[in-house]
């Protein structure tokens, strides 16, 4: 009742003055909304193309106006005691599980009420209002309000806000609220965010076990934890974590999250001080445990290590030093463009009475499975070496083995995931004297898989390129490694080519580090109708030659795909044997392995190894254990580009060094 009305002493209704009046100014609003709306030059929509009209924003307008509106409202839903008025064809739209419920034949299609029993009733309020609106605020809800939307996101089938949800909370994970966040992701399958939370916990483990939400993890995810390599901490700590999860969860198997605590790991005292006053390992256990200590080799125990994904940790800033070697301050400095004949390396000396070669230390025990090492290259110098790891110093595992293998820039090796603490680099062999020269070293996880051969990495990309150390050691060019360039179409009688005179010299190139190589790719000169004929040899070491191809009976034109049975490689030799048109070789292009099935196929018969068994290959999924396959597919960057652009920019500053030896081979290129 207005002011008016009370006046005039009406009482419980408008006068006609005051209806009038509301009339009106309901009639001047509509007029003023229709002239605001139709003022705006965007009657088809603000980003609508020609001819199409794009009124979404009303309809989000319109129907958001229903939340908790009972006009034109079918249906209640109940929670918790509280009444929502709904509508079935919204719910049923947004959601399977509603469609099923209100449309599906069930009992509660038939109700005009129906409770939603187990549900919490703050949650549903914000679940409900995204149904109706499209929006959610989760930066101002208490984070057991917003696991509990997750749930219901979960259990209606709302995938898209599941995803946000999960998105929300990576970005607020904490040491506070990770392990219920952690037992939410795996209770609703989610599996990124499990990743996401078994990172977080990997690199804060000793605060976790230590943090009291350790003790409201369920059962299934202690165990699950606990399996992680990557779950680093000591391994008393974690045991006495788990005593204490014990003791908070009565109810539980105490035995079946016991025995994947590795007792092992832990020294004699406290096994006889810790594990044994408490109670809950047996005897026996506890012996078994000593017995796996003192009897078994160290790099057979199951230890754990610190994972960091495509990171290296052979830096200073991890607390990586240099142990061994002269000049130790070089290695482990990040520069890889600033050294020469006197600085900028880190070396041993190479000798009969066994070298120690270079010794690293990491700040921790981490998980490796590449090395990417640089080995000096101002000039055309090759080196032979392995590579041990280890982490107590005394039991060494081999990991790389290049002691009969030509290796010259830079080394990108592969190997099975390992726990490691000591790295030591020995070089056997250096072409021009008796010194062992690297340069720039890291070590780090990487993401993805390899393929390994007898050790070998076995390529699918080409990798007779610049970008990976590859070089023309012989064969006449304008530029030294035109041939390896991936030119293929700017080329003529002049340029764009390397050649060797016939009967005398070949085109050599050599690797950066042996691969085992399957196929080869030519472009061989075909600017007119010309033919050659040739043979390829291949070699890891400059002084045992391999027959892989030979078409020395055969004419041969333009590009040339070759295959034989896979074997270590560094060295390739292509000679030509005959040209239609002179007596000069020109190859334009060359690949391995070959990246194109175009024209001949060559077929050689099986190699063996140099062990006497015909070689074969397997696949090694560089990411195998627990703690390793989560966080391999958690790729926060990729580095195969920046290792491309800073293998470029070495290989130009390497360009200088043998700029004398281009300047007199370009004098004497002949022409086709």
């Amino acid at each position: 009742m207005c002011c008016v009305c009370i006046c005039h002493g009406v009482d419980g209704c408008l006068c006609v003055i005051c209806t009038d009046f509301i009339l009106s100014l309901i009639r001047r609003i509509q007029i003023l909304y229709f002239t605001v709306t139709m003022s705006s030059h965007h009657h088809l929509g603000p980003n609508a193309p020609t001819g199409e009209v794009e009124h979404i924003n009303y309809l989000s307008e319109h129907i958001g106006a229903l939340f908790l509106n009972d006009e034109y409202s079918d249906v209640i839903l109940t929670v918790d005691g509280q009444r929502f008025h709904g509508h079935k064809v919204i719910l049923a739209a947004r959601s399977e599980y509603f469609r099923a419920l209100l449309y599906g034949g069930m009992r509660e299609s038939q109700q005009s009420e129906i409770e939603l029993k187990g549900t919490s009733l703050g949650a549903f309020k914000g679940l409900l209002k995204y149904i109706y609106t499209g929006h959610m605020s989760l930066a101002n809800q208490k984070e057991d309000v917003i696991l509990d939307i997750l749930g219901l996101a979960h259990q209606y089938g709302f995938v898209d806000l599941e995803a946000s949800i999960s998105d929300y909370l990576r970005e607020i994970l904490q040491i506070r609220n990770v392990c219920i966040i952690f037992d939410a992701s795996r209770l609703y399958q989610l599996q990124f965010l499990t990743r996401v939370c078994s990172s977080f916990m990997d690199r804060h483990a000793s605060d976790i076990i230590h943090h009291e939400t350790f003790l409201q993890l369920s059962a299934s995810a202690v165990k699950e934890l606990i399996l992680r390599d990557s779950f680093y901490a000591p391994e008393v700590e974690i045991f006495r974590a788990v005593c204490e999860w014990v003791q908070a969860n009565p109810d539980e198997d105490a035995n079946d999250i016991l025995s994947v605590v590795r007792l092992p790991l832990m020294s004699l005292s406290e096994l006889l001080g810790v594990v044994r006053p408490a109670g809950l390992v047996s005897p026996d256990t506890i012996l078994d445990a000593i017995q796996a200590r003192t009897q078994a080799r160290d790099s057979d125990l199951n230890y754990r290590g610190c994972l960091m994904p495509d990171k290296n940790v052979a830096h200073p800033r991890h607390g990586t030093q240099v142990l061994q070697g002269e000049m130790r301050s070089a290695l482990l400095d990040g520069d890889s463009h600033n050294y020469d004949m006197e600085r900028g390396y880190t070396r041993h000396t190479i000798n009969e009475s066994g070298d120690h070669g270079i010794l690293i230390k990491l700040g921790m025990q981490a998980i490796i499975n590449h090395i990417k090492m640089l080995l000096w290259d101002r000039d055309l110098r090759s080196y032979s070496y392995y590579i041990e790891v280890s982490v107590d110093q005394k039991d060494w595992v081999r990991v790389i083995e290049h002691t009969r293998f030509y290796c010259r820039s830079w080394q990108y090796l592969y190997f099975e995931p390992r726990v490691v603490r000591y790295i030591r680099i020995v070089g056997t062999n250096n072409t021009v004297n008796k010194v062992f020269h690297v340069v720039s070293f890291e070590a780090m996880f990487t993401h993805n898989s390899v393929e390994l051969q007898n050790g070998l990495v076995v390529p699918k990309e080409n990798v007779a390129t610049i970008s990976k150390s590859a070089f023309v050691i012989e064969g006449v060019s304008r530029s030294r490694n035109m041939l390896l360039n991936g030119e293929t179409k700017n080329y003529d009688w002049d340029s764009g080519y390397t050649c060797h005179q016939l009967g005398s010299g070949a085109i050599l190139v050599q690797l950066g580090q042996p691969y085992m190589i399957g196929s080869i790719r030519l472009l061989l000169w075909d600017c007119d109708d010309r033919s050659y004929s040739y043979f390829v040899e291949v070699s890891v070491n400059m002084w045992e030659w391999e027959l892989v191809v030979d078409k020395t009976h055969e004419i041969c034109r333009s590009w040339q795909t070759l295959k034989f049975e896979p074997r270590p490689v560094v060295f390739i030799r292509i000679v030509g044997t005959h040209n239609t048109a002179n007596e000069v070789f020109h190859c334009v292009h060359f690949e391995c392995p070959a990246q194109s099935e175009e024209t001949s196929v060559i077929v050689a018969a099986p190699v063996q190894d140099g062990s006497g068994d015909v070689s074969h290959s397997k696949t090694i999924v560089l990411s195998n254990s627990p703690g390793i396959s989560h966080a391999a597919e958690i790729r926060e960057e990729i580095k195969t580009a920046e290792d491309e652009a800073d293998g470029n920019e070495h290989r130009e500053e390497n360009q200088l060094t043998i700029q004398e030896q281009d300047k007199s081979e370009d004098a004497a290129v002949p022409q086709p």
